[in-house]
């Protein structure tokens, strides 16, 4: 039988115990978790030092005796290759950032909503998996290539699976690298009544790209969470990017905050194409550019950020210029004509088919010349 993942649960309050085991009584039960408590953070260092078999941590802040952010300094020492994710008051950036920096994988808010925190933990002991896949095959790595596998695989790992699709809402979204390692990534998340969706496109390609673009992801995340406005959210990911940056890389960026009762699409564009609106009535539209350049290059950018209502049926596309500036033999590129024209008079019936379109129509373009750059692409449908 396979060993459950065993989780350190670190906090103070007397009640999450029970909450725990009673909420996560189903994955107990399966032996997919095992959950472990301490009080604080010197109680979870003993029972890390006395169990190694412990894989994950999840842990408080603010804590008697030692803290969640100095616990989370003392973990490489007792294990580096410990998952640890942190639970914070809601809109807490600066122990959130501090947090990351001292390696936190991941973070949920109080008070705890245990439908995020199971797909956090999941996405934490999957991310876990392939880096001890990882781990156990390095001896046995010979070329780069091998090394490009495994990175790719720990990137794949971080993107959102299981997009939604509801009564009110669908998500679709795909990312093909143009090597093993991409600079593109995507994500869609809940922030209270709101969806965030988000495209990005780091410049480069290969591990550095993949390094500054889970960078990207994490900055964004946290500060979508405390800050609700999309221009105001792009400010303070520009900053904290632009802060620690010794390779002068920048990412183009696309986040947009999506209200499913009222249909508002409120987005901030950071040096990236314009997504594409797909009217119910066969039209197709370029969205309006907004104020900002790409994140990483400046400090104190002033980023502006436009809204568009969706009507049932509507759909917008996200996408980098991977999508627009596919080639061909003929080293003609895909360009943004021949992408409104997949949806010409053609309204796609769902998030999923708007997607696949997408795809297909490069691929047919681009037939067998090789691809120069990541392709991602990421449809919001309103049914």
């Amino acid at each position: 039988m396979t060993q459950p993942y065993r989780i350190l649960v670190v906090d103070d309050e007397p009640d999450l115990e029970p909450l725990i085991l009673q909420r996560m009584r189903r994955q107990i039960r399966s032996n997919e978790y095992e959950f472990v408590f301490a009080q604080n953070g010197v109680e979870a260092l003993e029972k890390l030092n006395a169990d190694p078999t412990i894989d994950m941590v999840l842990s408080d802040i603010n804590m008697p005796k030692m803290d969640g952010l100095t616990l989370l300094q003392q973990l490489p020492g007792v294990d580096p290759n410990l998952r640890a994710v942190i639970i914070s008051a809601y809109g807490d950036m600066d122990n959130i950032r501090t947090a990351m920096n001292r390696g936190a994988f991941d973070f949920v808010t109080k008070p705890i909503d245990f439908d995020d925190l199971k797909i956090t933990i999941k996405r934490t002991l999957e991310h876990l998996a392939e880096w001890r896949e990882a781990l156990s095959s390095r001896d046995q790595l010979v070329a780069l290539q091998n090394e490009l596998s495994i990175a790719s695989q720990l990137q794949q790992s971080i993107l959102p699976k299981n997009p939604p699709v509801t009564e009110e809402y669908e998500v679709s979204a795909n990312m093909e690298p143009a090597r093993n390692v991409g600079g593109d990534f995507y994500d869609y998340f809940k922030i209270d009544e709101y969806v965030g969706l988000v495209v990005a496109d780091v410049s480069d390609k290969g591990i550095p790209a993949s390094m500054f673009m889970m960078s990207s992801r994490t900055a964004l995340k946290g500060a979508a969470i405390g800050v609700r406005e999309p221009q105001m959210v792009l400010a303070e990911v520009n900053n904290q990017l632009q802060q620690d940056n010794p390779t002068f890389m920048f990412v183009t960026l696309i986040y947009a905050l999506f209200h499913p009762d009222s249909g508002s699409l409120t987005y901030s564009i950071a040096g990236h194409d314009p997504p594409l609106l797909l009217s119910a009535d066969g039209t197709v539209t370029e969205l309006p550019l907004t104020k900002g350049v790409a994140l990483g290059i400046a400090p104190d950018v002033v980023y502006s950020q436009e809204m568009v209502n969706l009507e049932p049926g509507d759909a917008v596309v996200l996408f980098t210029d991977g999508v627009t500036e596919a080639m061909n033999a003929d080293n003609q590129q895909f360009g943004m004509s021949r992408l409104k024209e997949v949806f010409d008079d053609r309204q796609p019936k769902s998030a999923m088919a708007a997607n696949e379109a997408v795809f297909e129509n490069v691929r047919k373009f681009a037939g067998d010349a090789p691809q120069s750059d990541d392709i991602t692409c990421l449809t919001l449908r309103r049914p």
